[in-house]
């Protein structure tokens, strides 16, 4: 199994959550009801990154962190070895922004995966 972490920017997350949910691969809404075999498991958060060079209008000061950051959506998505290339590449296209400094797409190896009943 992998691991997709995925930093995206706060105004593309629902198109990504929609163009995995359109790419029939893994669908965020039936996600976690998918068997361990498939192993299609999402998760969601907010996340604040310091980047002082982003457009003013996209940062805010962080009082927590004395520094200007963007805030952004942090995707991890547990899934399948041969999902990963299909799956990055519909992330990556969904979040797209033209611009430098967009996100960042990473992969990871799962050692392993314990369901808590």
């Amino acid at each position: 199994m992998k691991e997709i972490k995925a930093y995206i920017r706060q105004h593309r997350i629902a198109d990504v959550l929609q163009a995995l949910r359109d790419s029939g691969i893994c669908d965020p809404a039936t996600c976690d009801r998918a068997t361990s075999e498939r192993g299609c498991h999402l998760t969601v958060s907010q996340v604040q990154r310091p980047l002082a060079g982003a457009d003013p209008s996209q940062q805010h000061y962080s009082m927590e962190l004395a520094e200007p950051v963007v805030a952004e959506y942090k995707l991890e998505l547990v899934c399948v070895a041969d999902a990963v290339g299909a799956l990055v590449e519909v992330i990556a296209k969904a979040a797209h922004t033209g611009r430098p400094e967009a996100g960042w797409i990473y992969v990871s190896e799962v050692q392993r995966a314990v369901e808590i009943r």
